[in-house]
């Protein structure tokens, strides 16, 4: 008789990693989400209540009938024209190439946004930084037709890197495409304006998909106060082998949505939409309908410059109180909403990141070890010190009120090791 226990050894073990293990730990040690006694600085969301100058939040939306059927995989026609409108009027006004529905998939958050991506990646090379956002080590390990390659950003260098470094490791390596996130997850570190052009000149030029996921393209800290994306330096659409991947998820503050988009040429998004047929059969039709109010470049843009106005001061506040305690930020944060915190300057044992996680768990604070974007797809590296063990990432998300409490415990979680 089969009992199904035969079968359950037939499967793999899949680790939890970054932020689902922080959070399955933090449980453990009695956190339960929206405990006011918790403050979660490992969180990787931004606060989604009002914000001032935003526009008002969505607390509920009408179910048509039409609404309880399936979804087409691509996404409903009105949504990917919406999302096709938004890209051409903030970043391709008078471009002879715009983008159309024919190059925007609709999906059912970021992550599976980009597991039609990966899935659809031949038999190739594929690079990836190093440190980058934790949920790629599993997803550059879950299709075996390509392998993934590291490329070690340099701390002494503000983790910069330039077109001529892209093309050494492009032509270097074999790579077809490459794996990113811009702003980058967890230094700040952002590609914009002639670096990115330049970026995307050299994915043109040497045929190689340039995978951008820009989910916090709103969360800018320059004088320009303007969203960025790789989208204003395409030239063909169909043409150019750029990827771009965002959703309502960071940029407009609803994650529990769960709507995101790809746009990219033509014949990519064919092979994305037949990918999602068996991986996931697309995003419902409710929350694609509900989406098409917030995707217009009117609410778009003052929900980014609601975002700067208040992201920017709680960026501050963060800088200010962990050099205060001794963490070095060496890249102050010019994206996103973290701060990425070097802690050898912390007494023992608060050096190493996963132990400061445990210690801050006693004092209800979470935190995200470094050691976790040191990704490892296959975990084909040799079994030695990580790059990253001395580092925790440390989220501004969260509202301010709650940094600052954030802020006070890990005053008194080092000052009881001084």
């Amino acid at each position: 008789m089969n009992t199904g226990l035969e079968l359950s050894q037939g499967f793999r073990a899949v680790p939890k990693t970054g932020v689902i293990f922080v959070m399955t730990e933090a449980m453990k040690a009695g956190y339960r989400p929206g405990d006011p006694q918790w403050v979660n600085l490992g969180q990787g969301a931004p606060e989604t209540g009002s914000l001032p100058g935003a526009p008002e939040r969505i607390g509920q939306f009408t179910v048509s009938e039409e609404d309880c059927e399936y979804s087409p995989v691509d996404g409903l026609g009105e949504l990917r024209d919406a999302v096709a409108e938004l890209y051409n009027i903030r970043y391709r006004q008078g471009r002879g190439s715009l983008y159309t529905r024919e190059n925007v998939a609709i999906s059912a958050g970021g992550r599976v946004g980009l597991t039609r991506v990966i899935s659809t990646i031949g038999r190739t090379n594929v690079g990836h930084f190093l440190p980058d956002y934790t949920a790629y080590e599993e997803l550059l390990d879950s299709f075996s037709s390509f392998v993934s390659i590291p490329i070690l950003l340099d701390p002494e260098r503000d983790y910069s890197f330039s077109a001529d470094d892209l093309q050494r490791e492009i032509l270097g390596r074999g790579l077809s495409a490459i794996l990113l996130s811009n702003p980058a997850n967890p230094t700040g570190k952002v590609l914009s304006d002639e670096l990115l052009r330049s970026w995307v000149d050299v994915s043109r030029s040497l045929n190689c998909a340039l995978i951008v996921d820009e989910f916090y393209s709103h969360y800018i800290y320059s004088n320009t106060r303007k969203t960025i994306s790789a989208a204003e330096f395409v030239d063909d659409v169909n043409r150019d082998p750029v990827v771009i991947i965002d959703g309502l998820t960071k940029n407009w503050r609803y994650p529990g949505w769960r709507v995101s988009w790809t746009v990219a040429p033509k014949r990519i998004i064919e092979s994305l939409s037949s990918a999602g047929s068996f991986l996931d059969g697309g995003c419902p039709r409710p929350m694609q309908r509900a989406a098409l109010q917030l995707v217009t470049p009117e609410i778009a843009n003052q929900e980014a410059t609601a975002i700067q106005n208040t992201f920017t001061h709680k960026r501050s506040l963060m800088l200010k109180g962990l050099t205060e305690l001794g963490v070095t930020v060496r890249t102050e944060p010019e994206g996103g909403f973290y701060c990425w915190g070097d802690l050898s300057k912390l007494p023992e044992p608060l050096r190493n990141g996963m132990a400061f996680f445990r210690e801050a768990l006693k004092d209800r604070l979470i935190t995200v070890p470094g050691a976790f974007f040191d990704i490892n797809p296959g975990h084909r590296r040799p079994d030695r010190p990580g790059r990253f063990e001395n580092y925790s990432r440390f989220s501004f998300g969260p509202a301010a009120e709650q940094l600052v409490v954030g802020l006070s415990r890990l005053n008194d979680l080092v000052g009881r090791f001084r």
